[in-house]
């Protein structure tokens, strides 16, 4: 989750050659000259409310599991919570963007700050994306499988297989917490995302972007699904089994298109880029046009992936909404 943003010179300079990169967390924008601070504070405005309302959602998840879950865990449940962690860890940053990009993508807070923001932001997509798949494969196992004692065994497990989750997002985000700085370009700080060989290491990471934090996710997220939705219709054979493969038809469905929509376009995006600094494809005005203008909307849409997963996660499950109303009641 987050925006990678091209920087190459100030409001006073042409902005459309490619020079300078910098992270946010998703994909490259160029700024331009002629870019509209209208657009600039509706992105900061986006930005605000997507960190209230996925600080809100999240500490409700927070508040379900842990509080009023007592004894009872299962896997699915720690995932969730897991998830839970990493959008909200993930929303806490958006304030920093939100000046950011108020002031112009000027960056105020300095290098350390820099440094921490930008690899937190990136962690935390990655890791997102991580435990969402992993919950789409828990799904998927937690109904085919009929033995119990194989579930007690996987449940047992599912601690190391998260910190396997986490470890993952962070040797992925390694590059971001290395090569990040703060650098003046044209007379205003901005932070950058600077590798040594200029842009096709830049290509390369993007491009690794792409496949472990989408393609791969995607497609095994797909696949389990497909593979539940086959198991269910195999084994609904009366009337009560027909309803309940309805209700994982339609869950599985908002779950893969909101994953799908979220994402897609960010990343169709941020490989257009790829192309582009790989000499594959050439620099044109639609190109400079799309990051321009295009691009901003990807990042919020991405953004607001933070505040979609408690909801299709957690408050969209029964038990939560009885948990949900019976705490709007008391108050």
């Amino acid at each position: 989750m987050g925006d990678i943003l091209n920087y190459t010179g100030t409001s006073t300079f042409n902005r459309s050659v490619i020079d300078n990169d910098r992270f946010s967390s998703l994909e490259d924008i160029d700024v331009t000259a002629d870019g509209s601070p209208v657009l600039r504070f509706m992105i900061s405005i986006v930005y605000s409310v997507v960190c209230a309302v996925g600080l809100v959602g999240n500490l409700l998840v927070f508040f379900f599991i842990k509080v009023r879950q007592g004894r009872k865990k299962s896997t699915i449940n720690f995932f969730i919570l897991n998830l839970a962690v990493t959008d909200f860890q993930f929303v806490l940053t958006l304030p920093f963007w939100a000046v950011d990009t108020a002031l112009d993508f000027s960056w105020p807070f300095g290098d350390a700050m820099c440094k921490i923001i930008l690899s937190v932001t990136v962690m935390n997509m990655y890791a997102s994306v991580f435990f969402l798949t992993a919950m789409s494969v828990t799904r998927y196992w937690s109904v085919a499988s009929a033995l119990k004692n194989r579930t007690r065994q996987i449940t047992c497990s599912v601690r190391w297989v998260s910190a396997l989750l986490w470890v993952s997002a962070t040797v992925a985000t390694a590059p971001t917490s290395i090569f990040s700085t703060v650098t003046t370009v044209a007379g205003e700080k901005l932070c950058l995302l600077k590798f040594p060989h200029g842009q096709y290491w830049l290509a390369v990471y993007h491009l690794q972007k792409i496949l472990i934090a989408f393609v791969i996710p995607m497609l095994i997220v797909s696949v389990c699904y497909l593979l539940l939705l086959r198991f269910i219709r195999k084994r609904s054979m009366n009337t009560c089994n027909s309803k309940r493969r309805s209700k994982v038809t339609k869950s599985v469905t908002i779950v893969v298109l909101s994953f799908f929509l979220c994402w897609m376009p960010n990343h169709a995006i941020t490989f257009w880029g790829v192309l582009v600094k790989f000499n594959v494809v050439y620099w044109d005005k639609s190109y400079y046009m799309v990051h321009t203008y295009v691009f901003p909307v990807t990042v919020c849409l991405a953004h607001v992936n933070s505040c979609l997963n408690p909801v299709l996660y957690c408050l969209t499950r029964r038990e939560f909404r009885k948990k949900l109303k019976d705490l709007v009641l008391r108050i």
